[in-house]
């Protein structure tokens, strides 16, 4: 039997945004509470904690002692949506359900890294940190429904670290990050013979796959910092299931239900990270920091069924490459407390061509306040809250399977982060 392609809006399998305040793809920056703090500014070349594994692994090098370090940053995110027109499949009659709304959970963001010097040129680390997420979950009577209700990702990435000090000025550094992601996407399906009978299609996978990142600092004087960081791309093929429940087929008009094994090929972009750390005097430190992402590998999903009787998913999404810009300034108060400030501007990739109820995402801006206390000269508590602030946005979808929907997002949110460092 020769397969068909359903347009159901599968969105993303597996893959997506942690929030809706999404800008730069679904990219996560909550790795490190004390850079969280600049807005990210100097990410690359401020080597203040064992964070570094992910900042920028140079910088392990310019790290005088073992340390570890653990945090989260809590996301509180909200995203208003203001339903403008939606239609059902063939007739056009208006989508029954909820005309607004807000499909954000709050999600926590963990993380760990240990350095450990091997002698006065090599360093060791190793992190566990989370790069990529998604979440987003509709109410079941969103009247963008069918276009997607559901999605979900997490990918963790664990990364075994080496950096070299070649001199008191250069440092190399590479990790190998083997990386976890799964997934789930569901979306509800039309019947438009007997609205009142709608179905669902959900698609589940998983895979596990390697990348690497690369990290060189440069330090000209004591005052001046120069980082650049790079972090591959990774090539996933999830593997998993696509469920079918009382679907309607649009070319037979029989109601579906069944399961298929499924394939989802994907490629993670890489991205490009240059940073500036300048100190004033004993007291005032800037940071600057601009990051490319090359989206643009994100041109199409296209899942595959193994089951004749189940649909393919396709999907285009045609994104584009993204930069972000940050800057961000330290002062030290005493010896004990630091306090930072920074503020960032985070390109979308898409535009109102790809905007999708599922990444329904506008350029945005970060701006962040923390705090640093040093008790002691082993312990380090830092703490950080960002406010996010993502341009108005309108998501205009059409299709003859899935209907209309037209809407506007609002969306906004706030970042709490804690973390701890030891040094032994």
């Amino acid at each position: 039997m020769k397969k068909k392609t359903l347009h159901l809006s599968a969105g993303l399998i597996g893959l997506g945004a942690c929030w809706p305040v999404w800008a730069g793809g679904f990219q996560l920056n909550e790795q490190d509470v004390v850079t969280q703090g600049t807005s990210f500014a100097g990410r690359a070349s401020t080597p203040t904690n064992a964070a570094t594994v992910f900042n920028n692994p140079a910088g392990m090098s310019f790290l005088d002692q073992a340390q570890l370090t653990v945090g989260t940053v809590y996301l509180n995110l909200s995203s208003d949506i203001t339903t403008r027109d939606s239609g059902q499949p063939l007739t056009g009659l208006p989508v029954s359900g909820e005309s607004d709304g807000d499909m954000i959970p709050g999600e926590a963001i963990p993380f760990g890294y240990v350095v450990v010097p091997l002698d006065k040129r090599w360093t060791f680390g190793f992190g566990v940190y989370v790069p990529f997420g998604l979440i987003t979950d509709y109410s079941d009577d969103f009247q963008g429904r069918y276009f997607g209700d559901y999605s979900r990702v997490e990918v963790v990435t664990a990364q075994p670290t080496l950096s070299y000090r070649f001199n008191d000025q250069w440092s190399l550094g590479l990790g190998v990050t083997y990386n976890w992601i799964d997934g789930k996407l569901g979306a509800a399906t039309a019947n438009p013979l007997d609205p009142t009978n709608e179905g669902d299609v959900k698609v589940e996978g998983d895979d596990q796959a390697w990348g690497y990142n690369i990290g060189l600092m440069y330090q000209p004087t004591k005052a001046t910092t120069l980082g650049l960081a790079y972090r591959s791309k990774v090539d996933y093929s999830l593997e998993g299931h696509t469920t079918y429940n009382n679907t309607l087929d649009s070319a037979t008009f029989n109601v579906v239900s069944a399961r298929s094994d499924a394939k989802l090929d994907i490629t993670l972009p890489e991205s490009v990270e240059l940073s500036l750390t300048q100190k004033l005097d004993p007291r005032w430190t800037v940071m600057a920091s601009a990051t490319w992402t090359h989206w643009s590998r994100f041109d199409e999903l296209y899942v595959e069924n193994s089951n004749p009787r189940v649909n393919d998913i396709q999907e285009p999404e045609n994104w584009d490459d993204t930069w972000m810009y940050a800057v961000g300034a330290s002062y030290q108060l005493d010896p004990a407390w630091v306090v930072r400030a920074g503020v960032a501007y985070d390109e979308s990739p898409m535009d109102g061509a790809t905007r999708t109820v599922r990444v329904p995402t506008g350029d945005r801006w970060i701006y962040s306040l923390g705090a640093g206390w040093q008790p002691t000269d082993t312990l380090t508590f830092d703490v950080s809250y960002s406010y996010f602030n993502e341009e108005s946005v309108s998501v205009s979808q059409s299709n003859p399977q899935r209907g209309t929907y037209d809407a506007g997002y609002d969306s906004d949110g706030h970042g709490f982060g804690a973390q701890v460092t030891w040094r032994f």
